[in-house]
């Protein structure tokens, strides 16, 4: 009998680990159980197809489960695992559509139960008629075809991280009225507050209200009751980040590490022989703290995957960390971070120095130029870049992956900048603006 491995959860970044040791492998089983009714989906796409830039979901769709299957992938929709039993090596499924349970071995397994919206206990906020988390292309289609049944006027998105922004401009674009409410006192915690606060300022120019410092207190049709008063609210839609997807995996007796994601190693390996965990339901190592971290971004599932996909396949790899590098827009502010900022230098120890800009763009003169805000971080003493953050006008924050490139090959301010990099009018100033950044700090 062949080998088997079972997949749990079929989107973009698992069944990268499914593709990959199958391709090494042509004569392993897989067999991928997923409670949705799409696989190698694209969730980062979502608020895009809810403001209108996308047009169909099936555009977020890599690889269908008919394309799975006709590389050898035994793709099973609509299949909620529920239980793991490592000494029965076997996995326990509820199969939604038909009601009644199946119980499938394995003999090696994949944890990729990704992660989910963070729900606190709220009056109301458990009420699925009009309070929406966006977790899969399934929950998107549910809003989506609710927020046009009732031609939703009045969103308010609670939490103001990356989802819940980048969802406030969906509903902007859409022409709704539009309140973003966060207990935090500022925006998107991964950046410095004197960022955040760009990112408020430019929300409220495009219309968005912000109200940071505010607490939800109940939530009822029709009406979001908050500490700064009410809120009129035909949509509410959740935004307060995710939590790891590790109950299948705790419950089974797993190891949890930061946030109870699933601890992994660097080849991907849980706590558990033969079982491995990859993208938002386990831990990482943050390549600048050296420390476990929990990092829920696609780019990072994808690459965690590759290597378990390699290592079950037969082949040896390595996942080498994470820097948390992301970017997003808000209507026409985009937003670039890498590293570490602020508060996590000083958990993790450092001793920093930091240096802030304000330049532009393209060259001043060139049409098209806008403002572009660069900060940066160094170890104190050594010039060492600890981590980057850019606010700023189209063209402004793909410009982080410089930075990111820096952090990776740990490379000091001075080296920043001496880097040769590209110089014409229409695309930046003679001195690039993290180049600027780093002249300061250095």
């Amino acid at each position: 009998m062949a080998e088997r491995l079972v997949v749990i959860g079929a989107d973009a970044g698992s069944m990268t680990a499914a593709s990959q040791a199958k391709r090494m492998r042509p004569d392993l089983e897989v067999v991928a159980l997923e409670r949705g009714t799409r696989t190698s989906f694209a969730a980062c796409g979502i608020p895009f197809f809810i403001g209108g830039e996308v047009t169909s979901l099936d555009a977020l769709v890599a690889r269908t489960p008919d394309e799975h299957v006709a590389r050898g992938i035994d793709v099973r929709l609509r299949h909620e695992v529920t239980e793991i039993d490592l000494g029965a090596r076997s996995v326990r499924a509820r199969r939604l559509d038909q009601g009644d349970e199946v119980t499938i071995g394995f003999d090696q397994l994949v944890i990729g139960t990704g992660a989910r919206p963070l729900r606190p206990p709220i009056p109301g906020l458990d009420d699925r008629s009009f309070v929406f988390g966006v977790q899969n292309l399934d929950d998107a289609e549910v809003l989506m075809h609710h927020a046009r049944s009732i031609d939703a006027r009045d969103v308010v998105v609670v939490g103001g991280g990356y989802v819940g922004l980048e969802m406030a401009e969906a509903f902007c674009h859409r022409g709704a009225s539009v309140t973003v409410v966060d207990i935090a006192p500022q925006v998107m915690g991964t950046l410095d507050p004197d960022m955040a606060d760009l990112i408020v300022a430019a929300m409220q120019g495009d219309g968005i209200e912000v109200r940071t410092g505010t607490q939800v207190e109940a939530v009822e049709p029709g009406r979001v009751h908050t500490s700064d008063g009410e809120l009129p609210a035909d949509l509410v839609v959740l935004g307060l980040g995710v939590t790891p997807n590790s109950e299948l995996a705790g419950a089974a007796g797993l190891e949890l590490g930061v946030r109870n994601a699933i601890r992994v190693d660097r080849q991907q390996r849980t706590s558990a022989a033969g079982v491995w965990a990859a993208g938002d339901c386990c831990e990482s190592m943050h390549r600048v703290s050296g420390r476990p971290t929990f990092v829920a971004l696609g780019t990072v599932a994808n690459r965690q995957s590759r290597v378990a996909g390699i290592n079950i396949g037969g082949g040896y790899a390595t996942f080498p960390g994470v820097l948390g590098s992301a970017v997003t827009k808000i209507c026409e502010t985009e937003v670039g971070r890498t590293g570490l900022n602020e508060r996590e230098a000083t958990e993790a120890g450092f001793r920093f120095d930091t240096a802030r800009v304000r330049t532009t763009t393209r060259s001043r003169y060139f049409p098209g130029s806008t403002p572009i805000t660069v900060k940066l971080l160094a170890e104190r003493g050594t010039g060492r870049l600890l981590g980057g953050q850019i606010v700023g006008g189209p063209g402004s924050a793909k410009r982080i992956d410089t930075v990111a490139t820096a952090l990776w090959n740990g490379m000091h301010a001075d080296e920043l900048i001496n880097l040769d990099l590209s110089y014409a009018p229409p695309f930046s100033p003679v001195w690039d603006p993290v180049q600027v950044a780093a002249r300061q700090l250095a």
